[in-house]
């Protein structure tokens, strides 16, 4: 019989993860299988762009996974059993069971509310593209209205800074403002934070610093300091979460509901499974939690590639660097922030503004289309075969 590998979620690290297992790993000894509910290539760095009014490629995952001998499902994911080591999934056809050997688990993240009342009625977001297609056709009905039409985006972190500017940028009629919980940029390097505010200036950008949000309504923004805030839509970009499903499965997930990996991204629980992606709570080489970004599924992703096939091969397991190297930030379609970021995450001093960093980040961008939308771009042709038996959890600590 076969090994099943099943991985759930088809964003950059699973779709990267199995892509490089279906170049790297013998299909006489394996069949992989993805599960992913959208039928395209989600470009999450870019949904802000979306929601702008902006087109973003979408490649079909068909075409992603062609020739690669991938098999795709189109379904939702709705439990995870890993003592059964069965994926309950839902379809148009009603959904099924799906039985595993090896789980990659890459579902990403969402948009957290923080239990803030009124956004998940009210509020709008950039975490998924049927979201960013909700706040572009109620971005497309407020421009109809003219001027005086007031955006909100609640959160000033990297995804609601790019929101803001892309907006303001894209739909010079409307108000934008952006509200931040305390200094803008504050994770940013002075310089950077100074760029900053000169981009949100020319764009337009009204700036509410030190505010905190209580409630959303439909027409309004309420703060903890009594002031109401008017709102024609509210973008919320304060924060992102998990999905439940990990831990109502019974993997060790941390508090916020992350599964809680090794350094080779394998569940401490349930060895059977890796996380990669925002899914796993990863410690760095730095000793610090990788956060929630592209380039931490690119690192994650490649780990657990190479642990698993080590692992059903008995061949070593190299260990590829787990670092955050830095910002990548845009500002619209001409400006950006390039910030790079020391061992403990804290901003150097110097940075890269203006168009040039804009060009970097759409470089980074493209080249995160490409590597995902060529999985098995210059790897290895050489298949490898699984070995007769492949290491268990038991076996290794038995080594050891």
């Amino acid at each position: 019989m076969k090994h099943r590998i099943v991985v759930l979620g088809a964003g950059y690290a699973g779709a990267y993860a199995a892509g490089t297992l279906a170049r790297r790993l013998s299909p006489e000894d394996t069949e992989i299988t993805v599960v992913n509910a959208e039928p395209d290539f989600v470009q999450r760095l870019r949904l802000h762009q979306l929601a702008a009014g902006q087109e973003i490629d979408a490649p079909p995952l068909t075409d992603v996974f062609a020739g690669t001998g991938i098999r795709l499902r189109l379904a939702r994911v709705t439990a995870v059993d890993p003592e059964r080591r069965i994926v309950a999934v839902a379809d148009a056809d009603g959904g099924g069971e799906l039985g595993y050997d090896t789980l990659v688990y890459a579902l990403g993240s969402h948009g957290d509310d923080r239990g803030v009342p009124g956004v998940a009625e009210h509020a709008f977001d950039v975490a998924a593209r049927p979201s960013a297609l909700r706040l572009r056709e109620r971005l497309d009905s407020l421009e109809k209205r003219g001027e005086g039409v007031n955006v909100l985006v609640v959160g000033d972190g990297l995804t609601g800074i790019e929101t803001a500017t892309e907006i303001a940028e894209s739909r010079p009629r409307l108000s934008v403002a952006l509200v931040a919980r305390g200094e803008l940029g504050a994770q940013l390097s002075v310089g950077a934070r100074g760029h900053l505010r000169q981009v949100c200036d020319r764009l337009g950008v009204t700036v509410l610093e030190h505010t905190s949000v209580e409630a959303v309504e439909a027409t309004r923004v309420l703060c903890a300091d009594g002031t109401a805030l008017a709102a024609d839509a509210t973008v919320w970009t304060a924060g992102f979460a998990v999905s439940s499903i990990a831990a109502a499965g019974g993997l060790e997930v941390t508090e916020n509901g992350r599964i809680v990996v090794d350094r080779t991204m394998r569940s401490v629980s349930h060895p059977d499974v890796y996380a990669v992606g925002d899914s796993g709570y990863v410690i760095g080489d730095n000793g610090r939690p990788l956060p929630m970004s592209c380039a931490s599924a690119g690192y994650t992703g490649r780990q657990a590639v190479d642990a698993i096939i080590g692992r059903l091969t008995g061949g070593k397991i190299a260990n590829t660097k787990l670092e955050y190297p830095g910002n990548h930030i845009s500002l619209g379609r001409q400006d950006g922030i390039l910030q790079l970021v020391d061992d403990q995450g804290r901003a150097k001093r110097k940075h890269m503004g203006g168009r040039k960093a804009a060009r970097v980040k759409a470089g980074i961008v493209r080249m995160s289309l490409w590597a995902t939308s060529h999985p098995t771009f210059g790897l290895p042709k050489r298949k490898h075969h699984l070995a007769a038996a492949p290491k268990t959890a038991a076996a290794e600590k038995a080594v050891a």
